[in-house]
């Protein structure tokens, strides 16, 4: 009986140590993905911005202008982020331990 035990236990630990792997495994080819999304996704706002900001300084007559418009939508977006931070921080939170879950 207590052979039986010890192999339930050892087998129940090597299959916790597969489903962690697992999960940490997903983990990083998740995190690797989205890194190099956020990059490039990044690479694309920026130069995106640029060309707004150009666009909207040209047909006001003044470069600066374009750019300032473009960082004051910035600025009232990160005003909007920062309010809704809580809801954020929860959505995001119930998200990973619903992945972590599975």
């Amino acid at each position: 009986m207590i052979d039986i035990i010890k192999d339930y236990t050892t087998k129940r630990l090597d299959l916790i140590k597969l489903q962690f792997t697992e999960k940490s495994s997903l983990s990083a080819g998740i995190i690797a993905f989205l890194s190099i999304l956020l990059i490039a996704f990044s690479f694309f706002i920026i130069l995106f911005n640029f060309g707004i900001a150009f666009l909207i300084g040209q047909s006001l007559g003044n470069a600066a202008h374009g750019f300032l418009i473009v960082a004051g939508f910035y600025f009232v977006l990160m005003i909007i982020v920062f309010l809704m931070k809580k809801k954020i921080v929860t959505v995001v939170a119930n998200q990973v331990i619903d992945f972590l879950k599975k």
